[in-house]
């Protein structure tokens, strides 16, 4: 099914093919530069509007819809049209609002810490599909400002390259957000990192690392054995050369894997050459990958010591551990080895504004 958003300026021209030639600035308008539900763009004719809607229905149905933090993080499980789910979450902060949006139905990269890696593969989203998560996002979040897009849900951005690059183009230059206010995050897929890095995009780079020698990137991230850390270095240093931006690392710290003085060392020396931040994450728990997340204590230690080694660290403010909407958490009931218990909210579909936070 195509969602009215997957049309580009182009595509709705010829949508509306026999209508006036202002109506499709006066759509593209609404639903992109005023973000507004097709109901609200109230310049459209209303017997325009209604065909619209018949032709093209919202992507996603809500079928869950849980909050935590007294409703400041907020997770939506949507299935979309032929049954598959993704997850998106929604956080509230005082200073910025911000979105993690899907960019794939599952994940085929395999990291075995996360839960959407542990589910495997259903499918590519579309524009459409991905963009209706940041609008259902936006209206949820009024009349609060949505700051903030990071590509961080279910899948690998850069495995659905045309589509993140659409999306971000169109965030960018249709919703008026800035670039530096989008991240993608990748687990070191390289050619996507060399050729986003001749984009002309300035949004935000992070690199899922979480571990600086081979043996244990291999089995923490399988895709390693394909682009090695060196091929990564070189890949990382394209982009830095290209941009002119700051790159992170992310890095979730788990309990004797790669929270050692000797894992800390080897990341001080990959990390330094590239001046990247390095974003630490406690390790959120998953069915598939028992074992423990560093202690807060370790997590304070391993930080304190990349500082006095010189590279900036900074520890990641868990969110939505408790409704399975923190880091690695994700995996949605469809694609899931796994039952998914929530309590019910009212379901927030694109058609209409979402009701007001907790």
């Amino acid at each position: 099914m195509v969602s009215l958003y997957d049309l580009d300026r182009a595509g709705l021209a010829d949508l509306l093919d026999g209508e006036p030639r202002y109506r499709v600035d006066q759509l593209w308008r609404g639903i992109w530069v005023e973000g507004r539900p097709l109901a609200e763009v109230t310049t459209v004719p209303a017997r325009l509007r209604s065909s619209l809607a018949e032709r093209f229905a919202p992507s996603l149905r809500a079928r869950a819809d849980v909050a935590s933090e007294h409703g400041a993080t907020r997770k939506w499980v949507f299935e979309l049209a032929d049954g598959a789910t993704i997850e998106t979450v929604l956080m509230v902060y005082r200073d910025r609002v911000t979105v993690c949006v899907s960019s794939q139905a599952g994940c085929a990269m395999g990291c075995t810490f996360c839960a959407t890696g542990q589910a495997g593969f259903t499918r590519q989203l579309s524009v459409g599909e991905v963009v209706e998560q940041v609008l259902v996002a936006t209206w949820s979040a009024a009349p609060r400002r949505l700051s903030n897009v990071v590509f961080m849900g279910m899948g690998e951005p850069l495995a659905n390259y045309p589509v993140t690059v659409e999306v971000v183009r169109r965030l960018h230059e249709a919703r008026g957000l800035s670039a530096r206010h989008l991240t993608v995050s990748t687990v070191g897929v390289v050619p996507g990192i060399e050729r986003l890095a001749r984009e002309g995009l300035p949004l935000t780079l992070a690199v899922s690392l979480h571990a600086a020698n081979d043996e244990t990137r291999d089995s923490l991230v399988p895709l390693n054995r394909r682009y090695p850390l060196q091929r990564l270095y070189e890949a990382c240093e394209t982009w830095i050369g290209a941009t002119g931006r700051r790159l992170s690392f992310e890095w979730a710290l788990i309990d004797g894997v790669n929270d050692t003085d000797r894992a800390r060392d080897e990341l001080v020396a990959y990390a330094s050459g590239l001046r990247a931040h390095v974003n630490l994450i406690p390790l959120n728990p998953t069915p598939g990958y028992l074992v423990r997340g560093s202690s807060p204590e370790r997590v304070g230690a391993f930080r304190d010591g990349l500082i006095a080694r010189g590279v900036n660290a900074t520890v990641r403010n868990t969110r939505g551990r408790s409704i399975e909407a923190a880091c690695g958490q994700l995996a949605a009931v469809t694609n899931a080895r796994r039952s998914l218990v929530v309590r019910s909210r009212p379901a927030v579909a694109p058609e209409g504004r979402a009701p007001a936070h907790e």
